[in-house]
This record gives structure tokens, sequence and C-alpha cells, in this order.
């Protein structure tokens, strides 16, 4: 099953991760599937490939519970919900 999580990346006590679609199966820091995002939780700052994403979450990618929810701040399922209604026009 491909999981979209957090792969850890930085400095001791400064870490960033990145947004990722790995096996599930894979550890943590392992080689992803994708590169899909980036998050700082010091800054709160989030990047997104949002077609990517959505992409992958159309193929049946799981997000994790923190990824998730660093998506639907981003709005990201609200465009996952518009573009599946136009696709069906």
């Amino acid at each position: 099953m491909i999981k979209l999580r957090l792969k850890r990346f930085g400095k001791k006590f400064e870490a960033s991760y990145r947004i990722v679609a790995m096996n599930s199966d894979t550890r943590r820091d392992g080689r992803p599937l994708e590169e899909l995002g980036f998050y700082n939780p010091r800054t709160d700052e989030v990047k997104l490939d949002v077609p990517g994403i959505i992409k992958r979450l159309q193929q049946g990618a799981q997000p994790t519970r923190t990824v998730r929810s660093i998506l639907q701040k981003a709005n990201v399922f609200e465009q996952l919900k518009g573009e599946s209604t136009d696709s069906v026009a």
C-alpha cells in the first residue's frame, strides 16, 4: 500500500520534513517513490505539489494522520472533490 507520510531531515533539534509517497513497509527515511512537498513545523512553512498529491490520492494512496491534517489546512481535499466532479461531467 502506498502512504503519503513525512520523511525527517535537517539537524538535531531543527527537524524539517518532506511529504513523500512511499510503500507502507519502507523505513521512515528510506527512498521515496515521489517527493510531494515540504513542511517546517518550527515556522509552519508548507509547500505542496498539489497536482501530484491529488494524483496519488486518486490512485489510492492513504495519508498518515499528520499529513492528512496538513492537507486539510491547505484545502487539498476540497480540490480533490472538485476535480472528481469535473471529470464525471
